[in-house]
């Protein structure tokens, strides 16, 4: 395990060190959805125009909960592996903005910004993600990223774009998607037809062993981006107290779980390792895995 922890700390050394001077990574949450803001059960929709983008506080955040920060942003479509850009439109098409914590409105962009909706439970603006191409991952993956506006700039320029807004592309360096810079950015994973889907969940218990709701996690996906998740209920989407991470991509992906309000945490547990107080998980992902729930349980005082 400490090998294994030497390894991923070197690769998130390099990303940080990729990062544009003056970047900083968004707060809050984003998540994919249908265009009312329901929750999809698995991440998994039946047609690529019917995955819209929603941020702020993610299901089952408690109320106050940090949103996204206020600014402008951009979003993109790539396979799991963020090497291939599946969006085809350009950049400046597929902005947003957010203000107090959620998206309020797409920007202008002589018409071809993106179709909206309006999310039923914070009355916050959703973005359709199409257009963008089918992916050639075999499982129908998918991964949706977001970064403000600046950062993306930065980004671009450093793969040698003076505006990336005015291209469909920026290109790929080591630690920089497209002028999506992992450390500067989050990102959330969806599939689309007729599949199976593997997802990551995790359990918190109080002292008395109950299950505890609206407790947070950060998951780091196998690029090194992070975005937050809460334990909730919602057993029409087969949520049952646990936080969940959707269609996770191969490779090896970090559960954080930091002391929080309402749980300092004893240890975490996966079945076969341990990790005393708060720390990080460690969750492999294989091809073609056929275990379809990796449970990880977290005690807390």
């Amino acid at each position: 395990m400490r090998t294994k922890q030497r390894v991923w700390s070197m690769v998130l050394a390099l990303v940080v060190m990729a990062a544009p001077a003056g970047a900083t990574a968004p707060t809050g949450a984003i998540f994919t959805t249908v265009f009312d803001g329901s929750e999809v059960n698995f991440n998994i929709y039946p047609s690529k125009d019917a995955v819209y983008l929603d941020g702020g506080p993610g299901p089952g955040a408690p109320q106050g909960a940090a949103g996204l920060d206020d600014g402008t942003y951009v979003f993109q479509v790539t396979e799991p592996s963020g090497k291939t850009l599946l969006s085809t439109d350009l950049a400046k098409c597929r902005q947003f903005t957010v203000a107090a914590g959620i998206i309020t409105a797409v920007v202008p962009a002589g018409g071809c910004e993106h179709h909206t909706g309006l999310d039923v439970d914070h009355n916050a603006t959703t973005a359709q993600l199409i257009p963008y191409l089918d992916t050639p991952n075999p499982g129908g993956e998918y991964k949706a990223w977001v970064i403000k506006v600046a950062d993306f700039l930065a980004g671009c320029a450093a793969l040698g774009v003076s505006n990336g807004l005015n291209v469909v592309d920026c290109g790929r360096a080591a630690g920089n998607q497209h002028g999506f810079v992992p450390s500067d950015s989050k990102t959330d994973n969806f599939k689309v037809g007729k599949t199976n889907n593997l997802e990551i969940d995790t359990r918190f218990y109080d002292s008395n062993g109950n299950l505890m709701d609206g407790i947070q996690l950060t998951w780091i996906d196998t690029l090194g981006v992070a975005n937050k998740k809460w334990s909730y209920y919602n057993p029409a989407t087969g949520i049952v107290h646990f936080a969940h991470v959707e269609a996770p991509e191969t490779g090896v992906h970090q559960i954080v779980v930091n002391n929080q309000p309402g749980c300092t945490v004893q240890y975490l547990w996966d079945g076969n390792t341990m990790v005393s107080g708060s720390g990080t998980m460690y969750v492999t992902v294989k091809q073609n895995d056929r275990v379809w729930t990796k449970y990880i349980s977290v005690y807390c005082q």
